[in-house]
C-alpha cells in the first residue's frame, strides 16, 4: 500500500508543479491548440491555447513508477508492458498533435497512419505481456472466463487499445471532461490490481483467489495509481476554463492505459462497464456516421454527444459536470460486479 500512495503523491506532484512550466515554453513555442471549423462557436475562444500536455501527465507516470519502484525494489514484465502501451500510443499522440501545430489544422495524422500505429503497439504489448509477464490469453470479465483466444489474442489487444485509446480521445473535447472521467477509471484500476494483489492463489481460498503474481499486481495498483495522481495534478489546469489541453499526447496515452490495465488485470470486458462513459461518446459518434451516410439525417446535433447538450443550451460546465457523474455511476457499477463476483466465488473480503 505504501508504494500505491508514494505512486499517486509523486505523480500528482509531478503534474501540479510541471504543467504551469510546460504552459509557458508551450506558449513559448507555439504549441497552440486548433479548433475544430465545425464546433460550438463558444470554442473559439479556446484557440491558441497550449495544448500536448499529455507530456506532462506521461512523465508524472512514468516517475511516480521510477520512484514506487525504487521504494518497493522490484520491477516486472507486466508493469514494463503497461508502461510500454502508454508511452507508445502517447508517442503516436504526439506526432498527430505536433502535426497539427505545424501546419495550424485541426487535422493531424491519417486515419491509416494511426492505425498502423496502433497496431504496432498492440503487437509489442501482446510480445511483452505474453511472452515475459505470462498475461493470460483467455477471454475475461471480472476474471478469466475459460474461452482461449489464442493466435487471435493479438487482434483482441489491438482493439481493446485501439477503442480505449480513441474512445478517451473523442471525450477529450471539453474542459476536465477526459481528465475527471479518467481519474475515477484509474482510481477503480488502482483498487482491482491492489485487491488482486491481496487475494492472489498463494492466499486463497481458491475458489475466489485471482492466479496473478503478488508483484504483478502490486506494481499495477502503483501504476495505476500514478496515473489517477498524476491526472488529477494535471486537472488543476485543465479544470475549465482550462489553461492547457492534454491533447491526443494525453488521450491516446491515458486511453491505451486503460485498455493495458484491462488486459493484464484480465478485466477486458469489464472495462466496458468501468469506462461506460467513454463507451457512450464512442458510440454516439458511430451511430451519428451511420445515420448520416445511410440515411442521410443526424441523430445529434453534433458528436460526440457532449457536443449536442452542449448545442441544446447546456452550458459547458453543466455538461462536463453531470459527464463525471455518469462516469462515477459506471465506475461504482463496474466495481460492484468485480466485488460480486469475488463474494459469490466465496471471498470472505
Amino acid at each position: 500500500m505504501r508504494g500505491v500512495l508514494i505512486a499517486a503523491a509523486v505523480g500528482m506532484a509531478a503534474t501540479l508543479l510541471g504543467t504551469p512550466l510546460a504552459i509557458r515554453a508551450f506558449r513559448l513555442w507555439g504549441w497552440g491548440q486548433r479548433i475544430r471549423e465545425d464546433g460550438p462557436h463558444t470554442h473559439l475562444e479556446k484557440m491558441g491555447t497550449p495544448t500536448m500536455g499529455g507530456l506532462v501527465i506521461v512523465a508524472g507516470v512514468l516517475l511516480a513508477w521510477v520512484v514506487a519502484g525504487f521504494v518497493l525494489g522490484t520491477v516486472t514484465a507486466a508493469g514494463l508492458s503497461v508502461v510500454l502501451a502508454t508511452v507508445g500510443f502517447g508517442a503516436l499522440g504526439f506526432v498527430d498533435d505536433f502535426i497539427k501545430v505545424r501546419r495550424r489544422r485541426s487535422l493531424g495524422l491519417s486515419k491509416t497512419a494511426k492505425i498502423v500505429g496502433q497496431a504496432i503497439v498492440a503487437v509489442l504489448f501482446t510480445f511483452v505481456a505474453v511472452r515475459f509477464a505470462h498475461t493470460s490469453t483467455e477471454l475475461s470479465f471480472t476474471h478469466e472466463t475459460g474461452i482461449n483466444l489464442g493466435a487471435f489474442f493479438v487482434i483482441w489487444v489491438f482493439i481493446i487499445l485501439a477503442s480505449s485509446s480513441n474512445g478517451v480521445n473523442l471525450t477529450d473535447g471539453l474542459d476536465g471532461l477526459a481528465s475527471g472521467s479518467s481519474i475515477l477509471v484509474f482510481s477503480a484500476y488502482t483498487f482491482i490490481s491492489f485487491w488482486q494483489f491481496r487475494h492472489t492463489c498463494a492466499l486463497g481460498p481458491a475458489e475466489a483467489c485471482y492466479p496473478v503474481q503478488a508483484n504483478d499486481a502490486l506494481e499495477l495498483a502503483v501504476i495505476a495509481g500514478g496515473a489517477a495522481g498524476a491526472v488529477a495534478g494535471f486537472l488543476w489546469w485543465n479544470a475549465a476554463p482550462a489553461r492547457i489541453f492534454m491533447g491526443d499526447t494525453g488521450a491516446l496515452a491515458l486511453g491505451g492505459l486503460m485498455g493495458a490495465l484491462a488486459l493484464t488485470t484480465n478485466t477486458q470486458l469489464l472495462l466496458v462497464i468501468l469506462g461506460g462513459l467513454f463507451v457512450i461518446e464512442t458510440t454516439s459518434v458511430i451511430l451519428q456516421v451511420i445515420s448520416f451516410r445511410g440515411f442521410g439525417k443526424r441523430i445529434f446535433r453534433m458528436s460526440p454527444i457532449h457536443h449536442h447538450f452542449e448545442l441544446a443550451g447546456w452550458p459547458e460546465f453543466t455538461v462536463i459536470v453531470r459527464f463525471w457523474i455518469v462516469a462515477g455511476i459506471c465506475v461504482a457499477v463496474g466495481l460492484g460486479l468485480f466485488y460480486y463476483d469475488f463474494i459469490a466465488r466465496g471471498g470472505l473480503g
